[in-house]
């Protein structure tokens, strides 16, 4: 589906980031991901992704860091030749009291979610010809909060809707299109299906279950295949009726 198609996934070394960079490969693509801090989990990735036949290539970069997603963009087309779909992918979870939370964390998460998303989409259009993707994760938690203590997390998720839209009328002269994918709650090591908050988590949705890697990863092999060609400027969610 994918074959001749390279790919580049941020924050692809565990969670839902490898899912997608496996599954990516797994329906031809080859694939590059970035990893913020562990090398040896990036490296088990990569040996997956070569696993199923594809060049896979592994990037330190700190979403936070624009310069550094300028280069692994840059690297991604010179390494691999060319680059036809990204996953913006990387985040981070802060979570507390709406009182306790630093300008530090603001700023940060803001970077991490937004800025990032920004820099890299627009550092990756300029290599991507007709038929390019560029999808994003978000949260399920930009359209619902269901509990105290989201508030920086949804607002910075939420400004990924507005750059999906307008990424989507910039790029679609081109045939680029751009999405976002809300996940609900996702069975990772951040948020086990098995931890102390799981069942409150459950309860929130309309299907009683956590979504797993896989489930948010199948949606991104959509919307970067054919048959996402028609799809651009919205967001979907994978939450198991979080947000119904």
């Amino acid at each position: 589906m994918l074959n001749g198609k390279v790919a580049l996934v941020t924050g692809g070394s565990r969670g839902i980031g490898a899912a997608i960079a496996r599954g990516l490969a797994g329906a031809g693509a080859e694939v590059a991901i970035t990893y913020a801090t562990s090398d040896v989990r990036a490296e088990a990735v990569l040996a997956q992704i070569e696993a199923t036949g594809s060049r896979g290539l592994v990037m330190a970069a700190d979403a936070a860091d624009a310069e550094a997603l300028r280069r692994a963009v840059a690297r991604t087309v010179a390494v691999l030749g060319r680059l036809d779909i990204l996953v913006n992918n990387a985040g981070i979870a802060p979570y507390g009291p709406l009182a306790e939370v630093s300008l530090d964390e603001v700023d940060r998460t803001l970077a991490v979610h937004a800025r990032a998303a920004f820099v890299t989409a627009q550092a990756a259009a300029a290599h991507m010809g007709a038929g390019g993707r560029i999808i994003t994760i978000g949260s399920s938690l930009a359209e619902r909060v269901t509990t105290p203590g989201w508030a920086l997390y949804s607002m910075s998720k939420s400004a990924l809707i507005g750059l999906t839209k307008g990424l989507a009328r910039d790029l679609g002269p081109r045939d680029i299109t751009a999405n976002l994918i809300h996940p609900g709650s996702t069975d990772t090591e951040m948020n086990p299906a098995d931890g102390p908050d799981a069942d409150g988590e459950r309860s929130y949705t309309a299907l009683g279950r956590y979504c797993t890697p896989e489930d948010i990863a199948a949606t991104v092999l959509h919307l970067a295949g054919p048959a996402g060609r028609n799809i651009t400027g919205t967001a979907i969610a994978v939450d198991a009726g979080t947000t119904a």
